[in-house]
């Protein structure tokens, strides 16, 4: 039986893509029966998506959340709802209510601000069925793009087709060895992975300007990653490794290593000052060479 599903996958080739999305490369990679629909298909949910979900588009629903303070909108209520837990289970270290900090960070990475915002935001935001309403701006970056690979490749699924869609640092997980980018500027890769988790990395070396990123702890009021790199493997999905990455990044090493070591489902890499830190069972996922 499996070499005959192998048979149908050979037989209908392989249908890839790469496009812009969310400020990134996105691939998406098909095998087997209507691969070239199936692609097509998954960029499509993708860039509908990012029309969605872009908070520095003024059309999107986001934008129009954080302008009006309301919107109906499914996707974006399911993004709070699992930004509402993962701010429980970190104990505030991820929050989606600092939707300024982040926007004051974009704009000084840009370089049209010399100084980025250094004082956080509280406020209060509630969901009820698809309405989400709101009295402060929402940072719902550290969840969206893992969201969006989640449903692209839920797109991609199909009787005799297989597939993975990998959106920067975030992909689902992937039909093949994948090598994990190294954050020193070299090309040999830190790790080859042979996984079925969903995989997301984070670190301040892709985009970082007087050593400040992306990467905030509104708890400690800190801004910049803490680490050179982080790559999480995650069980649940790449919404969850996305939003971990993140989290860890902006935690020191003891408490990264803790969160990491008691979070079910969850595999992490932290390299920091050159020295890579493992959870117990991430070699697991690690292939063999």
């Amino acid at each position: 039986m499996i070499g005959s599903l192998e048979s149908v996958y050979e037989r209908f080739g392989d249908a890839h893509r790469e496009f812009e999305c969310c400020d990134t490369t996105f691939r998406i990679q098909a095998t087997g029966v209507r691969g070239d629909a199936a692609v097509a298909a998954a960029r499509e949910t993708a860039e509908s998506l990012e029309a969605q979900l872009n908070a520095f588009s003024s059309a999107s629903a986001v934008s129009q959340l954080n302008l009006e303070g309301e919107v109906v909108n499914e996707h974006v209520a399911r993004i709070v709802r699992r930004g509402f837990e993962y701010n429980d289970r970190t104990e505030g270290v991820f929050d989606i209510h600092q939707g300024r900090i982040e926007q004051d960070l974009k704009a000084f990475l840009r370089g049209d601000s010399e100084t980025p915002a250094t004082s956080f935001d509280t406020g209060t935001v509630r969901v009820h069925g698809s309405t989400v309403t709101t009295d402060v701006k929402l940072d719902l970056n550290g969840l969206a793009k893992g969201y969006i690979v989640d449903r692209a490749s839920e797109t991609l699924a199909g009787c005799g087709r297989q597939g993975f869609v990998s959106g920067g640092g975030d992909m689902s997980p992937p039909t093949g060895p994948i090598a994990i980018e190294s954050p020193y500027g070299d090309d040999t890769p830190l790790k080859i992975l042979d996984t079925d988790w969903h995989v997301a990395t984070s670190g301040g070396y892709r985009r970082s300007r007087n050593g400040i990123d992306h990467v905030y702890d509104p708890t400690t009021e800190s801004l910049g990653s803490r680490h050179e790199s982080v790559t999480v493997l995650a069980r649940r999905d790449c919404m969850e490794a996305d939003a971990l990455a993140t989290t860890l990044a902006a935690l020191p090493l003891g408490d990264a290593k803790a969160l990491a070591a008691e979070w079910e489902g969850l595999e992490a890499l932290l390299i920091h000052g050159g020295v890579f830190h493992t959870t117990d069972g991430f070699e697991t996922h690690v292939l063999d060479t």
